[in-house]
């Protein structure tokens, strides 16, 4: 018999009574999870490994349909696993080393190399019925207590690609494993990977990648750049470029690209978003991008590049010139900055 089921949200939906084994249910008004009254749990085990698994298979082949509807509901991306060699594209590869057989853990694991992202979700839940005869004949032997051989994945960053051993990942999951045994590579690349990648991440990950091939700074000032969108990479680091090649010009040599960065950090960015800070205007968005809006309105504004002690001041001061304070793009960085 159905059960009329009132969310915390306070939606109204009925769950079928074969659905009671799940624990908790995505509510696809408010995007909480929303629990359940009481009800009757399936058994773990009935003691009948086949049985077992057949009902394992169905109950996160709904779990999945659940999850699939409710991110619709949400306006969410659909949260297929991740592709490789696109991710390894985008990060940029660097190298590659066997880290041999060690236990990694199992939510970590968001990502596939050989098989179709549409076959499992970012969770590892099956999304076709034809997975079900192989996922059930390793759920079985897992009910049978039966070893598992390592699966064997790629590391990149903190997150896991599989190789070999989708299934197994699945059912472990399914099983509520932590942990798994799997025979690790691992792909070091230009720029990192943490388990919140998502494929729509990609392209500004690329563009991530592409700036610090222009613009070398050593890790420590990596930190201190952090920007949200392609565009404001890509003219963040053509305005390092320019100021390289004006400091290229000054010293009567060509500096490389390493120095170009350090030098440009230490004598114009630092300066900058110090004068920001001091001016009360840090909470206009990050330091970089407050940086950008700076060094963007000082040479629209005031026909320069270079910095001054009271370059804010000038800036936002009552001196505007009436032809800059007529130009969109000044009126709006205006705006922007504070």
């Amino acid at each position: 018999m159905d059960r009329l089921v009132i969310g915390l949200c306070g939606a109204n939906f009925r769950v079928p009574a074969r659905l009671y084994a799940i624990p908790d249910m995505d509510c696809s008004r408010c995007g909480n999870i929303c629990s359940t009254p009481p009800r009757q749990e399936l058994p773990l085990s009935t003691g009948f490994p086949g049985p077992d698994a057949e009902r394992a298979f169905g109950r996160e082949r709904r779990r999945e349909a659940l999850a699939r509807v409710a991110a619709r509901f949400r306006a969410q991306p659909d949260d297929a696993t991740l592709p490789f060699d696109p991710v390894i594209d985008a990060l940029g590869r660097r190298g590659e080393r066997d880290l041999g057989v060690m236990t990694i853990p199992v939510g970590a694991i968001v990502g596939t190399v050989d098989r179709r992202p549409d076959t499992f979700d970012r969770s590892f839940r099956p999304r076709s019925p034809a997975l079900r005869q192989r996922w059930e004949r390793i759920a079985a032997a897992r009910r049978r207590g039966e070893p598992m051989p390592p699966i064997d994945v790629f590391r990149v960053g903190d997150i896991y690609f599989v190789r070999d051993g989708h299934h197994r990942v699945s059912v472990a999951r399914a099983f509520g494993d932590t942990s798994i045994e799997a025979r690790v590579r691992e792909v070091s690349t230009a720029v990192g990977a943490t388990p919140e990648l998502r494929v729509g991440d990609l392209s500004l990950k690329r563009h991530e990648r592409l700036f610090w091939e222009r613009v070398p700074l050593p890790p420590a000032l990596r930190e201190r750049i952090a920007l949200f969108d392609e565009w404001r990479f890509a003219q963040l680091a053509t305005l390092v470029e320019a100021w390289g090649l004006r400091a290229s010009l000054a010293r009567a040599r060509l500096l490389p690209r390493e120095e170009v960065a350090t030098e440009w950090f230490r004598s114009d960015y630092e300066p900058v978003v110090a004068a920001v800070h001091e001016a009360g205007l840090g909470e206009g968005g990050t330091d970089a991008e407050q940086y950008l809006r700076v060094a963007t309105l000082r040479y629209l504004v005031l026909g320069t590049h270079e910095a001054s002690d009271d370059l804010i001041e000038r800036l936002l001061g009552e001196d505007r010139t009436t032809a800059a304070d007529e130009d969109t793009m000044v009126h709006r960085i205006r705006k922007e900055l504070g």
